[in-house]
């Protein structure tokens, strides 16, 4: 029963995922004609793309002092793992992070093993170890540098690194 809900709700973010990548792309090239379809939907899976989904989409959030992927989450990391699967040569680093709470050790691990979820995440996808390497920055790398609860959940989060 479990997995059948875990299911549905996974089957559900990869759809609203989906939904917002198609209302993308018929914002921005609202004007531009039908011939340029097929060039915009191969460039709609590349990382390197801001315009690209997997640009636009490259973290992944926890709750305070939690390294479960919440279910919210589930449809970007299953869409980045399509990707790679889809591209055996792309190698992605997935980087661990935390709010300023707590001290430097305990954040480190935390962000290790939040980062070490979305890997094994990835390979019940079919993504190959060899393609993933998981580092944590503890609180060292913060996206906000306030001190509010919205700031601090803004942190807590596994980010996405393709390298070239």
């Amino acid at each position: 029963m479990k997995s059948r809900v875990a299911k549905s709700f996974t089957i559900v973010a990869l759809a609203a995922s989906l939904a917002a990548c198609s209302s993308v792309n018929l914002d921005d090239k609202a004007g531009a004609g039908g011939s340029g379809s097929g060039a915009d939907g191969s460039q709609i899976m590349d990382p390197f793309n801001p315009k690209s989904v997997l640009a636009q989409q490259r973290s992944v959030y926890f709750d305070f002092n939690s390294y479960t992927v919440d279910d919210k989450y589930r449809g970007i990391v299953e869409l980045h793992g399509k990707y790679l699967v889809a591209t055996p040569q792309q190698r992605v680093v997935i980087e661990g992070n935390t709010d300023a709470r707590g001290g430097a050790e305990y954040n480190l691990a935390l962000g290790q093993r939040r980062a070490e979820a979305v890997r094994r995440m990835l390979t019940l996808i079919g993504v190959p170890d060899t393609q993933v390497e998981t580092i944590s920055f503890g609180k060292e790398k913060p996206k906000a540098l306030g001190d509010t609860e919205a700031d601090f959940a803004e942190n807590r989060r596994a980010d996405f690194n393709y390298k070239r």
